[in-house]
């Protein structure tokens, strides 16, 4: 961290003595402590002193801090109304092309048509602390950005950039565990957003064990502020459920003594950094690091929720004409409509044998636009290369889950050896990778299917079903 607070403390330097500069009275006062925004950032854009420019970037987000919602948006509309490509630049480079298909007339109209307001953004990450006041800046971008369509050429530029500067080979991966500095810990506590961490003393049971582990990456421009965080159970076997892995008087082993990885909470951290992938990075990371630290570990696995099951079942109940819904169907999905079905025994058993074969219907066949698996988390981890391994029934009954999914949970099986097989099957042909278990349950046969006895179907829920 020092090499980081000592090119902070020196940009700082920098600026403080640009501000000199331009408010010492070398440049009347209304050119800069009076000017507009616009016009400060047209004066950014045109000056070329090193120093002066990080003391307007300074001005520009220092305003920008204390705007409230409807100034912040007047600003971001600015940017879109008077800092896109300049349009007359742009035709002169088209119309010298036209005539003209050399290397330095393709750059031109490349250079004339990048939006101005991209060298704008780069010149504001300058200014100390800039990283972290742009990627607030998207944040507020992002609320707006569904509403407003004009608003989205700006969003396109932000995430054309933050992919460059938070690109993996800036990223540092660090382990997180029991000694890491208080103030880090608080941000784990506040980001996870898998399985809430509801005091320090359950944060503590996940980071202090010897079966347990966390990394999280960070960015050099981001001091102190994790991206993306997943925290890892060490296990002699493959959980069924999230109880599996945070029951308080589990059993605690020996690091050396599991076979299992499990990847149970991924969560990211910074929302103005939506988009940009991290978290296929640090698993492959985190599976190779964990791999020379623990030899016996065998199995990398995930413990994964399934956001969108619930939301995509409830529109097939809706639509009556909807042929994946037989009225028997109909009838057992009805129980759903009890809030406490998971209670029963004999209408969770008779959820399972309907819900089960949905599910694998939903991750095996119903797809996006784009041709791209429907479920949020099934697009990451099978984009990444990973096996839809087993369908867990009640795998995690908290209110949340519930909601979203009915309570299912899902494995995925990361096989190095298979990933980039995997991930091509999914890019090049929209396969999904899936074990012979989640497959068989797409018989067409639907009358087999609700008979059918399988390694995941055939098991009753009666045990563990609170009374």
């Amino acid at each position: 961290m020092s090499g980081t607070s000592f090119f902070s403390d020196m940009l700082q330097g920098i600026t403080e003595r640009g501000r000199k500069l331009l408010f010492s009275g070398s440049r009347p006062p209304a050119t800069v402590a009076e000017a507009d925004l616009e016009t400060l950032c047209e004066m950014l854009l045109s000056t070329r002193g090193e120093a002066s420019g990080m003391a307007i970037a300074a001005e520009i987000l220092e305003r920008w801090s204390r705007f409230e919602s409807t100034e912040a948006q007047k600003f971001l509309q600015m940017l879109s109304d008077k800092f896109g490509a300049d349009t007359a630049q742009l035709d002169k480079a088209i119309d010298r092309y036209r005539s003209d298909r050399s290397p330095s007339a393709v750059f031109a109209v490349h250079n004339a048509a990048e939006p101005r307001r991209q060298e704008l953004l780069r010149r504001l990450n300058l200014a100390p602390n800039g990283t972290e006041k742009l990627v607030r800046m998207r944040e507020q971008l992002l609320r707006l950005k569904d509403r407003r369509e004009d608003l989205r050429a700006i969003d396109t530029d932000f995430a054309h950039l933050f992919g460059s500067w938070f690109n993996r080979g800036f990223l540092t991966l660090s382990p997180i565990d029991w000694s890491t500095p208080a103030h880090i810990l608080e941000k784990i506590i506040k980001y996870e957003a898998v399985h809430e961490i509801g005091s320090w003393e359950e944060l503590r049971r996940r980071l202090a064990p010897a079966d347990r582990r966390c990394f999280a990456f960070f960015h050099p421009r981001l001091v102190d502020e994790p991206l993306v965080f997943v925290e890892v159970a060490l296990t002699r076997s493959v959980p069924s459920t999230i109880g599996d892995v945070l029951d308080e008087s589990r059993e605690h082993i020996p690091a050396n003594q599991a076979t299992t990885a499990v990847f149970y909470s991924i969560s990211n951290c910074q929302d103005g950094l939506r988009g940009i992938s991290f978290g296929n990075f640090l698993i492959k990371q985190v599976v190779e690091d964990l791999r020379r630290d623990l030899p016996g570990l065998k199995n990398f696995v995930t413990l994964s929720p399934v956001p969108g099951l619930a939301s995509w079942l409830s529109k097939a109940r809706g639509a009556q004409a909807d042929p994946l819904l037989t009225e028997a169907d109909r009838t057992v999905l009805a129980l759903l409509d009890d809030p406490a079905w998971a209670n029963d025994a004999g209408k969770a058993n008779e959820i399972q044998r309907v819900l089960l074969p949905l599910a694998a219907h939903y991750f095996l066949v119903e797809r996006t636009p784009e041709n791209r698996p429907v479920d949020p988390v099934a697009r990451f981890h099978l984009g990444n290369g990973a096996r839809l391994e087993r369908l867990n029934f009640l795998g995690d009954r908290s209110a949340k889950a519930m909601h979203q999914a009915h309570g299912m949970m899902v494995n995925y099986l990361y096989k190095l050896e298979d990933i980039e097989a995997n991930h091509e099957a999914l890019a090049q042909r929209g396969e999904v990778t899936a074990s012979p278990a989640v497959r068989n349950l797409l018989s067409r046969d639907r009358e087999f299917r609700r008979g059918a006895v399988n390694e995941q179907a055939s098991r009753p829920f009666a045990q563990g079903v609170e009374r």
